[in-house]
């Protein structure tokens, strides 16, 4: 459907792409990867058109329709929300128009009328809004927000009513460019669902890794100014390409010594008469070689230990009888909530049931207006928001600003945390008044994780970051002492850090304590328990008879004895698969180790074809280990989540 033959792009010395190379075909399912400046979005741009390859070709199946998502600032005129969703072609637009202009003059029964009403009902007009409502429910618009002018609302949920238009118009090409951004978790699951079934070909630049993990079939990494493509979601992707690096490692390193055996021969022998000839053979086999380049280790993790912050009381905070309204619209009236040091929870809950609003009352930056909010003994506390940059100071460099806390922070280690979170090179001597708003948010951070408080709140903090700074981050939280409470719409941040959940949704608080897939088991049993109720076969009557009761009542202790039996036949079972798949795992990872050290034998390459067997077998053993892995990770947390909710 789509292909990339052999595309160079630049822009003055910077190259980008450099003969790359990639083939779309129907229904597939690609995420794009590579560091910030990697060129995703140039070639995103080289695909729709809006810039031209400098070599190379990019070729459209004719017919074939691409649709397009940008990352933010999506225009918008004086249209509806529900006339966006609909607004799949400049014509049916139009159309639509010229019916509603019929209507309100009261001229349906013209000749030109029924012209435009044919016309819009061959174009599948007439099917257009009921579809489109659904998806807009799916992204979490109300009803009542559909007749509203686009205008009128926040660029997030524009960005959702031009989503919901690209999912109504179906193009064969999807091209999403961090569509999760703008969404809730609730949203994001839909979402979700909704793209697994998906008939078009999908490619995504996306930094949420469990979205990736469960939509993708393949992982198309921008690196060295390739297109390399990589079998498997982005987990494989990550086995393979360490496997990979690792063969590459070794073939480099076996090389080097050949050249350098052959070097030191040419050395030794070039003004010897009886050898030059052969030295002069050697340099020129030097020459001929097709040299394998050096691999580039371009992983960035943090590898010190942040400060932890002074130890808290039992009880980190107390909201007490919390009653918060905004004008008529009372969010929370009588609320209670308390958390206890140590603690790690995340808020969920769709957009507008009041997390931030939790958020901030926790963190003392909206005052309460009825009730008592107490914080706990020796508690300090930290609040990040996305878009919360007061305290930085304009005329401060980065560097002086990562180094303005109350701990002893050395120059090298705010770098290094400077580093992980994209402030490289001379941008630590950047004044902050020039940073964007992103580099701001992501400079904040890096100051509360630098001089951290023992209660940290935290509102969306992923945003504006790459996989490998959600990991710095995950890896600076992992060890914090402190409590921490958080909002995310990242799932794999969430899974990683949130050891309760708390659900909010209309001025009410519903804990669950155990982790986020238990909180989705958990809810996922109510919800079919609900379903079932409302059928009328599992309603008990009003007036039940006692004998009824207590039949009742043995069935359902029969019915739960059964339930931990079978419970714990199939926990034995999925154990044993476990065991099994982590002996298999580790055989194959010692089967990697030895194929890798003989690709390091200069000897390999003296057997004919030898080189070539090793690098098919290594490359069969890459992949059965990722499925390996996958399919382990997989059981264990199923095993897991059925411990959690015993």
């Amino acid at each position: 459907m789509l292909t990339i033959s052999g595309v160079t792009k630049a822009f003055g010395a910077r190259v980008l792409f450099e003969d790359a190379t990639l083939q779309i075909n129907r229904g597939d399912r690609i995420g794009l990867v590579g560091p910030n400046g990697a060129g995703k979005s140039t070639l995103f741009s080289l695909i729709l058109g809006h810039d031209a390859p400098d070599e190379g070709k990019v070729s459209i199946e004719r017919g074939s329709e691409i649709g397009h998502l940008p990352q933010e600032n999506v225009p918008v005129g004086d249209e509806t929300v529900l006339e966006l969703a609909t607004a799949i072609t400049p014509e049916i637009t139009a159309l639509r128009r010229e019916l509603q202009a019929f209507e309100d003059g009261d001229a349906t029964e013209t000749d030109a009328f029924h012209i435009v009403q044919s016309r819009f009902e061959t174009l599948g007009g007439y099917h257009l809004e009921p579809k489109a409502k659904a998806i807009l429910h799916g992204l979490a618009f109300r009803e009542k927000d559909f007749h509203r002018p686009a205008s009128a609302m926040s660029g997030g949920w524009v960005m959702r009513a031009h989503l919901a238009r690209l999912l109504v118009q179906q193009p064969d090409l999807l091209m999403l460019d961090e569509p999760t951004n703008h969404l809730d978790l609730d949203a994001l699951r839909w979402f979700q669902a909704y793209l697994k079934t998906y008939p078009g070909a999908i490619l995504m630049i996306s930094h949420d890794r469990e979205f990736l993990n469960q939509l993708v079939g393949s992982i198309v990494e921008i690196r060295q100014s390739r297109l390399l493509r990589y079998r498997g979601n982005y987990d494989a992707y990550l086995v393979q390409r360490e496997a990979q690096a690792e063969q590459l490692l070794a073939a480099y390193k076996n090389q080097q010594r050949d050249i350098q055996r052959l070097q030191e021969f040419a050395d030794r022998f070039r003004a010897k008469a009886s050898k030059a000839s052969q030295a002069q053979a050697k340099l020129k086999q030097i020459e001929r070689m097709e040299k394998i380049e050096a691999p580039v280790n371009d992983a960035r993790t943090i590898k010190f230990r942040f400060p932890q912050p002074r130890r808290s009381g039992l009880r980190a905070i107390a909201l007490k009888n919390i009653h918060h309204a905004y004008g008529e619209n009372v969010v929370y009236s009588g609320m209670n909530f308390e958390a206890e040091r140590g603690q790690r929870i995340v808020l969920v809950g769709p957009n507008g049931a009041g997390k931030s609003t939790l958020l901030k009352i926790l963190a003392g930056v909206l005052p309460v207006q009825s009730g008592v909010r107490e914080p706990g003994l020796n508690v300090k506390t930290g609040y990040y928001a996305q878009y919360r940059v007061e305290m930085l100071k304009p005329e401060r460099t980065v560097l002086e600003e990562a180094l303005d806390t109350t701990q002893m922070i050395s120059v090298e280690t705010a770098r290094t945390v400077l580093g992980s979170f994209l402030f490289r090179g001379d941008d630590v001597f950047k004044p902050v008044a020039v940073l964007s708003g992103g580099e701001k948010s992501r400079l904040a951070l890096v100051k509360l994780l630098l001089d951290p408080p023992n209660l940290l709140l935290m509102d969306e903090p992923t945003t504006h970051l790459d996989m490998p700074s959600i990991d710095a981050l995950i890896a600076a939280l992992e060890p914090f002492e402190g409590t921490l409470i958080f909002i995310s719409h990242d799932v794999y941040f969430i899974r990683k850090l949130a050891r309760h959940v708390l659900h909010v949704n209309a001025g009410q608080l519903t804990p669950y304590h155990g982790d986020y897939q238990y909180y989705l088991d958990k809810t996922a049993a109510i919800s079919a328990q609900g379903a079932l109720t409302a059928g009328g076969k599992e309603a008990a009557p009003a007036a039940a008879a006692t004998d009824d009761k207590r039949t009742k009542l043995r069935d359902q202790k029969r019915f739960e004895a059964e339930t931990r039996q079978a419970r714990s036949r199939e926990r034995r079972a999925r154990q044993e698969i476990v065991d099994k798949l982590e002996k298999e795992i580790a055989r194959l990872e010692q089967r990697l180790k030895e194929l890798t050290a003989e690709l390091e034998k200069p000897e390999t390459y003296q057997q004919s074809g030898r080189a070539m067997t090793v690098n098919r077998e290594l490359s069969g053993v890459t992949d059965d280990l990722a499925q390996a892995t996958a399919k382990w990770e997989q059981v264990a947390k199923l095993s897991e989540t059925m411990e959690s909710s015993v």
